[in-house]
């Protein structure tokens, strides 16, 4: 899949840091947005600029439904997310097609 997909995807400020989660169908562009600061609100006020999760769907509303499902869930659960995909916290920006 390529990054022009819906997608569910999880920034941080830092390992263990500050995390937001959110949906779009351009995952490069969005997190390119974040990482520049482009867009005022949560990301920019936190410095929320490292991707550190993403997940790809088919259909918008099944991103839309998981993002609910992981923003309705515990901090926990987030951190487990990212550690499952991406143990290191490293930035997926750069990994990006």
């Amino acid at each position: 899949m390529t990054s022009r997909a819906p997608c569910v995807y999880i920034m941080a400020n830092k390992r263990n840091g500050t995390l937001y989660a959110g949906v779009t169908s351009d995952l490069s562009r969005r997190a390119y947005e974040h990482r520049q600061g482009l867009i005022p609100g949560f990301t920019s006020r936190y410095g929320c600029k490292r991707l550190v999760f993403y997940e790809h769907y088919e259909r918008v509303v099944d991103a839309i439904a998981r993002e609910k499902q992981i923003k309705g869930g515990s901090r926990a659960k987030k951190i487990a997310l990212i550690e499952a995909m991406n143990p290191d916290w490293n930035d997926l920006y750069e990994t990006l097609a």
